[in-house]
């Protein structure tokens, strides 16, 4: 045995009845590398995936401490080895949840029920919980792996199954406010609810409340700790209870951190400085740490990152514990053992082999298992060369889990790497698949490594060359000349006829694509000339859309930008293609702008379609009113236009419902009535119809529309006082004018008469006007003594000779001379 490699019984230690052994794996020593735990909100990705920490701003951090200074809206991210892989600003609004979906993308919820979903990159996907829950806020969420639950400030809870952007399902209202919420399990002040679409259960349990809740990772248990610090495990249908523990004889200071699974058959409880881990029976096992950790639930343990360590606790695998167990008699120790007589040349190796003959097919599996379990490369190729050796004692062995074992070996191990850190268990591979495993590393930009392990697992490199190819265009600046543009897809084309198939079609399909664009014959010509190196139409071909349509944008180019959108339109959901552009801010408003010039043409459905999913609710309502204005039919219009009314009373207020709403058909009706049917109201606003109600006679009729519609004084007065002038009803006029003070003023009677040819009644409001504005008056309305004796009456002689001087005529300035000499 090397000196260096401890013997893998050295992690195990036994619970105290001796039957059951875990072990503690060190993967990782990071010391100085992560901040204190303490401070931070962490949530952390299952199968060996990154934790992300956020600032607990309910928590005082000392000014000047070493370590990581994060502000409260940024969020940090780091690998399993401690190596730091993002940081994200926010600036969203109070963050309520963030969590891991199951191929590593960061989920960041607000308190307004918008949440984003980001890549290792900090490229993301924005999506809402809908009008609801922007309304009401969120109080609370939990995110799980394919969804989420978040309860609104109307205690309504919402559930989204999966990432993609659909709407949420409202589940039953629970009628109380949850306090804790998993999947759709709800802890309340006294009981437990179980929730779903449909209804609202009371689980009728007593111990309640719970202050932290956790299901196992098969779904079929739940962990339940109450402020009296009893952990209850128990079945999801609360039917059968399994196990209790009271944790305040653990002795340890200060609340309990986390609860969280160790597989399926035991609960990690943890402090600060301690991890106490409850077997099924209550026994327990202590870990000591120094300082704060966090745990994250494995499918088959539990790991542990602290201040100095990141470790793997689980319980001993049956296979190890088969052959590595001291004592052990089983065929699979005993076959171990011989192999380690036959290298040291030993006669006992034949006699070993020949004592388990008929169980060596059994022992040969059970080594290849137990290999793959441990995490020692040593280890792992000795219990390899023990399966190999005994599986040439057998007739007839198929040797392909030995291959398969030993290739995925190879894979974990060079992923395990701390440059790399993803700390993956050989079950923990099996349940992903090796082409999730790519996929993460693809999209940490390990383009080369996510190469090599598809090569020698004979996978397709599709998904790897199509990332690689979409990571290097977006490193290309926007400003690159069409050399280098040429240059650079010249070398991902090779690089997929190198190393991929089909990029001769891929040349086929951009040229092809490029070719049949609706460009003018000279872009057509360009385009085609070198349509294979075009950067665009390979991210289509390779469903890079965002990419494409940024790419599009960035040249310039607007046919170039139509053709990736009406590319777009075909291919996508109508939703989906709205998000896309919705999601990529200012950068795509260009492309926005183009889409709403092409559907106000072309498709006007599509354009109302896109309004509606952008929240533009004005823009929907001009829409409406426009179509509205090109309609015939009375009814449809007044649908329309009440359609638009809703939106635009909404957001307006009441002086925007006074201008643009119309009368409905039963107050319409009941006009066209009073009028004897001779006078017709439809498709009128509100200041048309109290026009149409003066100018036929009916001014109680127009007094009382403009009290149901709360029209303003002054605009009923300008209304009224166009309305009078147009019938010639001057008496009228004059007797509305004297029935109150004018919120509109006098001077507005006598300029609008004047612009209508009728100067001596304007003149006759000029002595209710300020003096100041008389004399001008006047003069509008061609009444030159007037505005002699206005100025005399005031001893303004200089404006008495400035009046001569503009008289038409001598008469008048004979008469102003006069008004001139007796002032002297």
């Amino acid at each position: 045995m090397d000196a260096g490699v401890e013997h893998p019984t050295t992690t195990w230690e036994a619970m105290p009845e001796g039957n059951v052994f875990y072990r503690r794996l060190q993967l990782y020593s990071i010391p100085g590398k992560l901040p204190d735990l303490n401070d931070f909100i962490i949530a952390g990705c299952r199968n060996g995936g990154p934790i992300a920490l956020m600032r607990d701003t309910s928590k005082i951090i000392a000014i000047g401490r070493a370590g990581l200074a994060l502000s409260r809206s940024q969020i940090q991210v780091f690998s399993a080895a401690g190596e730091g892989l993002l940081l994200l600003n926010w600036d969203q609004g109070k963050i309520i949840r963030f969590g891991w979906t199951i191929d590593e993308r960061l989920i960041v919820l607000n308190e307004e029920g918008v949440y984003r979903l980001y890549d290792l990159q900090g490229d993301y996907q924005q999506h809402s919980l809908g009008s609801e829950a922007a309304e009401m806020g969120i109080i609370d969420a939990r995110i799980h792996e394919n969804g989420l639950v978040a309860l609104t400030g109307s205690l309504t809870l919402l559930e989204i199954k999966d990432w993609e952007g659909g709407k949420p399902l409202t589940l039953a209202n629970p009628g109380v406010c949850a306090d804790v919420i998993v999947r759709a399990t709800a802890c309340v002040e006294t009981t437990m609810l179980a929730v779903d679409n449909l209804e609202s259960i009371d689980q009728r349990v007593a111990r309640a409340p719970f202050l932290r809740v956790s299901p196992s990772p098969n779904g079929k248990l739940l962990a339940l700790l109450n402020f009296h610090g009893l952990l209850w495990v128990v079945s999801t249908d609360f039917q059968r209870g399994l196990a209790e523990f009271d944790t305040e004889t653990a002795g340890a200071e200060g609340p309990v951190n986390q609860v969280e699974w160790c597989g399926n058959d035991a609960i990690l409880v943890t402090w600060n400085n301690l991890a106490l881990l409850v077997g099924p029976s209550g026994d327990t096992l202590r870990y000591f740490y120094i300082g704060a950790m966090f745990a994250v639930t494995e499918l088959d343990g539990v790991r542990v990152i602290g201040q100095e360590v990141s470790d793997f606790i689980q319980k001993v695998p049956a296979s190890s514990m088969s052959v590595f167990r001291p004592g052990s008699t089983s065929p699979s120790a005993i076959l171990f053992d011989a192999w380690e007589s036959f290298t040291r040349r030993s006669s006992k190796a034949d006699e070993s082999i020949r004592s388990i003959r008929p169980d060596l097919a059994a022992a040969v599996n059970e080594c290849i298992d137990a290999a793959g379990r441990e995490w020692e490369p040593y280890w792992q190729r000795r219990l390899l060369s023990a399966a190999k050796f005994g599986w040439g004692f057998l007739d007839l062995y198929n040797p392909g889990d030995f291959v398969a074992m030993g290739q995925a070996l190879k894979v974990l191990n060079s992923v395990r790497f701390y440059e790399i850190g993803i700390p993956l268990t050989y079950p923990q591979y099996q349940y992903v698949s090796p082409v999730h495993l790519i996929t993460r590393l693809t999209s940490r930009n390990l383009h080369l490594l996510a190469l090599r392990i598809s090569s020698y697992l004979s996978l397709k490199a599709d998904i790897v060359l199509r990332h690689w190819a979409s990571a290097k265009i977006a490193r290309s600046k926007s400003s690159t000349t069409d050399a280098e543009d040429e240059e650079l897809c010249k070398v991902i084309v090779d690089k997929f006829e190198t190393l991929g198939k089909g990029a001769g079609e891929l040349r086929r399909h951009c040229a092809s694509r490029m070719g049949s664009g609706q460009g003018g014959s000279r872009d057509q010509a360009s385009r085609s000339r070198d349509a294979c190196f075009e950067p665009v139409p390979l991210l289509l071909m390779m469903k890079e859309d965002k990419l494409a349509l940024l790419k599009a944008v960035d040249s310039g180019d607007s046919e170039l930008v139509y053709h990736v959108l009406l590319h777009l339109h075909k291919r996508l959901p109508l939703g989906s293609f709205f998000r896309l552009i919705e999601d990529g801010g200012e950068r795509l408003v260009p492309a926005s702008r183009l889409l709403q010039v092409y559907a106000r043409e072309q498709n006007r459905e599509m354009l109302r379609d896109f309004y509606y999913s952008d929240d533009r609710r004005v823009e929907s309502a001009v829409l409406a009113l426009e179509e509205a204005s090109q309609m015939t039919d009375q009814a449809a219009t007044i649908t329309s236009v009440r359609a638009c009314g809703k939106v635009l009373f909404r957001r307006q207020g009441s002086q925007l419902r006074s201008q643009g709403t119309v009368l409905g058909p039963s107050r319409r009706n009941k006009l066209e009535k009073d009028a004897d049917g001779k006078v017709q109201f439809f498709g009128q606003s509100v200041s048309e119809t109290i026009r149409t109600c003066l100018m036929n006679g009916m001014s109680k009729r127009a007094d009382k529309v403009k009290s149901e519609f709360k029209v303003p004084d002054k605009r009923f007065w300008y209304i009224k006082l166009y309305a009078l002038t147009a019938l010639r009803d001057f008496d009228g006029l004059d007797a509305f004018a004297r029935s109150k003070r004018s919120p509109i003023g006098y001077e507005a009677f006598v300029r609008h008469l004047v612009t209508a040819g009728h100067l001596k009644e304007a003149t006759s409001y000029v002595i209710r006007c300020d003096a100041p504005k008389r004399v001008q008056l006047y003069v509008l309305c061609e009444d030159w003594r007037a505005a002699g004796k206005e100025c005399r009456e005031r001893g303004d002689k200089k404006g008495l000779e400035a009046l001569k001087r503009q008289c038409p005529n001598s008469l008048i300035a004979r008469e102003l001379d006069n008004l001139i000499a007796s002032m002297k």
